[in-house]
């Protein structure tokens, strides 16, 4: 049983609102993904955050992209737009989840060299170690912003109405004027 077309094609407002929260959220999760001694913490919690939205702006861009295969006549530019904007969204979304990933990594080389006995150059490694974590989590603050500037400009961007211009009145509905 497909979708009724109304259920898939929100307005204008709902989509814009939709944009705007989807980004706040992918601000929220860059805003989170700090250099802080709870860093473990704050990665396993964004990881499954990020996991959890990126599997949202997916299933979003499917839903719609079903609905405009199957309700052609009834998707509007605005429609297409946002559709596009939630595939698009997808691709530094999912970029900064591989970041935080790699992150995970560098997190646990760093905790592990910092374990280890002191010797010669494991201030070094600490340090290259370190380095990577914030490099890691830098490149994944500056994905999740792109995406969320993508997903704002989208919301903010207006649809010009179509060209068409006013439908005239069809013989029975306009009243005749004779002299």
């Amino acid at each position: 049983m497909r979708p009724r077309a109304m259920e898939v094609f929100p307005s204008d407002l709902d989509q814009r609102v939709l944009l705007h929260n989807l980004a706040d959220r992918l601000s929220t999760i860059a805003d989170q993904v700090i250099a802080d001694p709870a860093l473990s913490e704050i990665l396993d919690d964004e990881v499954r955050n990020l996991a959890r939205l990126l599997g949202y702006l997916t299933g979003q861009h499917a839903l719609r992209h079903r609905a405009t295969a199957h309700y052609p006549d009834q998707a509007t530019a605005a429609h297409r737009r946002v559709t596009l904007a939630l595939a698009e969204a997808a691709e530094p979304a999912g970029a900064a989840l591989a970041a935080l990933s790699s992150a995970v990594h560098h997190l646990a080389r760093h905790a592990d060299l910092t374990h280890q006995r002191p010797g010669p150059g494991s201030a070094l490694a600490i340090a290259a170690a370190h380095q990577d974590l914030v490099d890691r989590a830098g490149e994944s603050r500056t994905q999740l912003a792109r995406a969320a500037r993508h997903l704002r400009a989208t919301a903010d961007t207006r649809t010009p109405p179509s060209a068409t211009g006013p439908v005239p009145p069809t013989a029975s509905a306009a009243p005749s004027r004779t002299r």
